[in-house]
């Protein structure tokens, strides 16, 4: 497994990366998400993302399980959210009850990368990275970082942060995939500008970025396409369906799938700290580390951008 430094932390994670959002109800039971992170570990994962709302509020109860007996061993990144806010709740309250929230399901007394989940724009910065500059100061968080901001919100909260002597977002985790490259425009040069860890999710656009599904046929029984996602819902235009059919025979040329390419190509960008994946089983886990080992040419790059321009 290779490891690579997130952004400007002293964090090292692995380059394969295991997502949390299928932990929890309505995807995989305890057992099932617990036998997902072991194997994780047992192949050299050291990274783990989650949220507060994963699973319907289960997914860091399932993996604090998983991992109470080497805590040490794994860096853990969640997210705390701004969504509904009552009437009159102020920002530092309702970050610190999530902090401690997420802490007690985690079974930990501090998170490894504590990151946004979305964008607020009708709260104040200051008092967002305030908060969480407190929190960093009392050691229950280590480091900070966002999940979908544009590039100057991100550049925004960096000179906030920076007036004031707080810490800095190392982080910056977006929507990337073969089939989904706005990123590419503003977001990704600006981490690189900054030297900020990029984190990709939907790595595989739910599935569809798979040898699973063929051009023309409707989703196969038990996939997440076939149970209404919408990420593949979205993802499965009649242009990406080309696109897929094309990127998966050039793959397939090669002695490899199309799910190992998704993620060759992804971390053929010296931007991408790691690579985050849902998973549904072991099997899954251990497909996405092999993964990891394909290592793509300059002129290979070159193929597949052409492919999926």
């Amino acid at each position: 497994m290779e490891y690579r430094r997130l952004g400007n932390s002293d964090l090292n994670v692995s380059v394969v990366g295991l997502g949390g959002n299928t932990f929890g109800p309505p995807r995989l039971d305890k057992p099932s998400s617990i036998a997902c992170v072991r194997r994780a570990a047992e192949l050299g994962v050291n990274f783990i993302d989650t949220a507060l709302i994963y699973g319907e509020g289960e997914s860091e109860i399932y993996i604090g399980e998983a991992i109470k007996a080497h805590r040490k061993d794994w860096i853990i990144a969640t997210k705390f959210n701004f969504f509904r806010m009552d009437e009159g709740e102020k920002v530092a309250d309702r970050l610190r009850r999530q902090c401690e929230e997420s802490l007690r399901n985690l079974g930990t007394d501090y998170i490894d990368l504590y990151q946004i989940h979305m964008p607020a724009p009708d709260l104040f910065l200051d008092e967002i990275l305030g908060t969480l500059a407190r929190l960093v100061h009392e050691g229950k968080v280590r480091w900070i970082g966002e999940c979908n901001y544009a590039s100057w919100l991100h550049a925004e909260a960096l000179q906030v942060a920076r007036s004031h002597g707080w810490p800095e977002m190392v982080s910056a985790q977006n929507h990337y995939n073969l089939l989904r490259r706005q990123v590419e425009l503003e977001t990704l040069p600006f981490c690189h500008e900054r030297n900020v860890g990029f984190l990709p999710y939907h790595p595989l656009a739910g599935g569809f970025l798979t040898d699973k599904y063929v051009k023309g046929e409707a989703a196969p029984t038990g996939t997440r396409g076939a149970a209404g996602s919408p990420v593949v819902m979205r993802s499965r235009t009649a242009r990406n369906e080309e696109i897929q059919d094309a990127l998966k025979s050039w793959a397939r040329a090669r002695g490899r799938t199309l799910g190992d390419l998704a993620f060759a190509w992804l971390l053929a960008r010296p931007e991408v700290s790691s690579v985050i994946a849902g998973v549904s089983s072991p099997t899954q886990v251990e497909s996405n580390v092999r993964s990891a080992d394909w290592i793509l040419s300059p002129e290979e790059k070159q193929e597949i951008d052409s492919i999926a321009d």
